[in-house]
């Protein structure tokens, strides 16, 4: 009987921490070879596979709470039980993407908490996520809707638009059609460094945007600068008619009454 058939755990024991000479052992006739005298047997096969028992007992989606066993450059490797260890991929960590080192936000010893993603009894892995704790995507996309205006501060500019940081760690695009018009105007055919965009949205700075697209599977938003602006325009000019109780009043006139209350 070799001692990796005497125990489900992978850790390396001698044979003499798990059995003592003159032991009684229930064991599994494994492999039969008359011709060499030879028969293999095992301990283990005779007990319940742990690891079965593991996937019912922490199913997709429950909680677990281990010790940082071991890190590596691709993630950590946190004690779920005795002998049973599951993998947290650095990619699951936190949500910005920022980490890129596990050893940025973890270390050997540390208790953590995490959420099973994924238990594969036949190959003895366990998949692990810190960041699907607190899904911040799901989130926000509960609490916010298609054609909504939000606001929200550029944080970087492209040659096909800008990405609008909703939340930590959530960004939106907003397409550079959909920044301004400029249709009909010469320097739509003369490109530009940074995009069209760098004419009126800046880095760092806060706009008004509306919400034109959403997708939660692939964690898309798209987003409108030139629709916020015409729904605040709108609004505007209903406060503006209701204000003068002149139901035919214009945009124009809307603004001028702005411009001279300034």
């Amino acid at each position: 009987m070799h001692v990796s058939e005497m125990s489900w755990s992978k850790r390396k024991q001698h044979p003499s921490k798990l059995v003592q000479v003159g032991d009684a052992a229930e064991v599994v006739v494994l492999e039969l070879h008359p011709e060499q005298r030879r028969i293999s047997l095992g301990m283990k096969q005779a007990q319940p596979d742990p690891w079965v028992e593991l996937a019912q007992k922490y199913p997709v989606g429950s909680q677990i709470t281990g010790k940082v066993r071991n890190l590596t450059d691709f993630g950590a490797f946190v004690e779920i039980e005795e002998g049973f260890d599951g993998l947290i991929h650095v990619s699951d960590i936190s949500w910005t993407g920022k980490i890129k080192d596990p050893a940025e936000a973890l270390k050997k010893g540390d208790t953590v908490q995490a959420k099973v993603l994924k238990i594969d009894p036949v190959h003895r892995r366990v998949s692990l996520g810190i960041k699907q704790l607190n899904d911040i995507w799901a989130n926000w996309f509960a609490a916010h809707k298609l054609n909504e205006v939000v606001h929200a501060k550029v944080s970087r500019l492209t040659t096909f638009g800008a990405f609008v940081e909703l939340a930590d760690g959530i960004e939106g695009l907003c397409h550079i059609s959909e920044i301004e018009d400029r249709r009909g105007r010469e320097k739509e055919k003369k490109p530009q460094q940074q995009g069209a965009s760098v004419s009126v949205l800046a880095p760092g700075r806060e706009y008004d945007f509306k919400i034109v697209k959403i997708n939660p599977d692939q964690h898309k938003i798209g987003l409108s600068y030139r629709a916020a602006v015409r729904h605040t325009e709108r609004r505007e000019m209903e406060e503006y008619r209701s204000s003068k109780s002149s139901p035919t009043a214009t945009i124009g006139d809307a603004l001028l009454a702005k411009r001279e209350s300034l």
